[in-house]
């Protein structure tokens, strides 16, 4: 049996949680800033990203897979594919309402 693809596109979360989507252009690149996905667990919603660290190694992730980028040493996110990359971000809602 087939596993379906994890998604987060148009599923409501509930309050605890928050989302953010992200889109990289064909061709386009990302500057990596840690703030920006600490706590978050990030899913490849369509097209492909190739995460590049900062020892200069490469590793491609195509729609459907999961992410942890916080902490391993990422530079930067590409998109070397003919269409949109588009990442879904999810983290936990803090208590004190900051971001």
């Amino acid at each position: 049996m087939d596993a379906e693809p994890v998604t987060f596109l148009g599923r409501p979360l509930g309050p605890s949680f928050r989302t953010r989507t992200v889109t990289i252009r064909p061709g386009g690149t990302r500057p990596y800033e840690e703030g920006e996905w600490r706590d978050a667990l990030v899913v490849v919603e369509c097209g492909a990203v190739v995460v590049e660290g900062h020892a200069g190694s490469r590793r491609a992730f195509g729609a459907g897979d999961v992410l942890w980028l916080t902490g391993m040493g990422v530079r930067a996110l590409h998109n070397e594919g003919q269409e949109s990359a588009v990442l879904v971000a999810v983290s936990r809602q803090r208590a004190d309402g900051a971001e």
